[in-house]
């Protein structure tokens, strides 16, 4: 079977596909790819069904494959080269076998991808082979390691680019009302629509922190609530009332109130967001956007 051999490594680096749906009554979230988008970007530009890939979080590494391979390089924006000669992102590329590929910091966003035509083919586990590391299910990637790859049924294929929508470049985050919303009053849910927020360094796989200047986001009266479904997007207030994100690796009950829920199309764009960096949010209905998810499934489908 072909392998990729792992040189050297950043200290943020494992095996992710589009997670495991299904298993949240049993207390697992879905995990999976912290930009969902970018496999999917992959799987246009390789002309495959969606593979699981490496995700690399700020800083990737020097790999090697022992056969030719088409590879894709999507989400962040980070610096790479092939013996040398420098890979831009969103564009299919031959990895001969032998040959040296580096891949170094995130110049722009979080999370990187790397994919294979073939795929990444560890075992997989409860049907899908996406590291969950909150769970205990898989682990970080370390120097040396092998991992056994598909084989690309046509390493010759010409090179393909994608032009896909820059989430790297910033915007305002979407956000539906959810059954807790209206437990903040209106005049704290405008305030929050109102403030800029800055992505704390305290934020991992499983959400982030959004700090700001100015009082905290709290229910009105103190009220209290019964611990409920949480779900990645989710939006919660600490007692304090300090916003934290929820993100793939969330766990499944929670009981801070939720003050809405990213949409399904921003959720990648939070995720690319480095500490630092400035994040504002817009209520739009769960209508709408339930019709901006159309729209992105389109796109989808059109990408091929």
């Amino acid at each position: 079977m072909p392998k990729l051999m792992i040189d050297s490594i950043g200290p943020g680096v494992t095996v992710q596909d589009l997670g495991r749906p299904g298993w949240t009554a049993q207390g697992l979230s879905t995990g999976g790819a912290a930009d969902r988008l970018a496999l999917l970007e992959a799987a246009a530009i390789l002309g495959t069904q969606v593979h699981a890939g490496l995700e690399m979080m700020g800083f990737g590494g020097v790999f090697r494959a022992d056969t030719d391979t088409r590879i894709a390089l999507t989400g962040a924006q980070m610096q790479a080269d092939i013996d040398g000669v420098p890979l831009p992102p969103n564009i299919s590329a031959v990895l001969r076998a032998g040959q040296k590929l580096t891949i170094g910091g995130a110049k722009r966003g979080v999370y990187g991808y790397l994919c294979f035509a073939g795929g990444i083919t560890t075992p997989m586990i409860m049907q899908s082979r996406a590291t969950h590391l909150t769970a205990a299910i898989g682990g970080l990637l370390q120097a040396g390691q092998s991992l056994p790859i598909g084989t690309d049924r046509d390493p010759l294929a010409p090179a393909l680019r994608l032009t896909a929508a820059d989430r790297c470049a910033g915007g305002v985050v979407r956000v539906m009302p959810g059954p807790q919303t209206d437990f903040f009053d209106a005049k704290t849910q405008s305030r929050f629509a109102q403030t800029t927020f800055t992505r704390s360094p305290r934020g991992n796989r499983q959400g982030v922190r959004l700090d700001h200047d100015g009082d905290g986001f709290t229910l009105a009266g103190g009220l209290n609530i019964t611990s409920d479904l949480i779900v990645p997007g989710d939006i919660q207030m600490t007692g304090d009332g300090v916003p934290y994100v929820l993100l793939a690796e969330c766990q499944t009950i929670g009981g801070y109130p939720k003050i809405g829920c990213i949409t399904h199309c921003s959720g990648a764009l939070l995720a690319q967001k480095k500490p630092g960096e400035r994040i504002g949010f817009r209520y739009i209905t769960v209508d709408h956007a339930e019709r901006e998810r159309h729209l992105l499934m389109s796109r989808i489908n059109q990408w091929r």
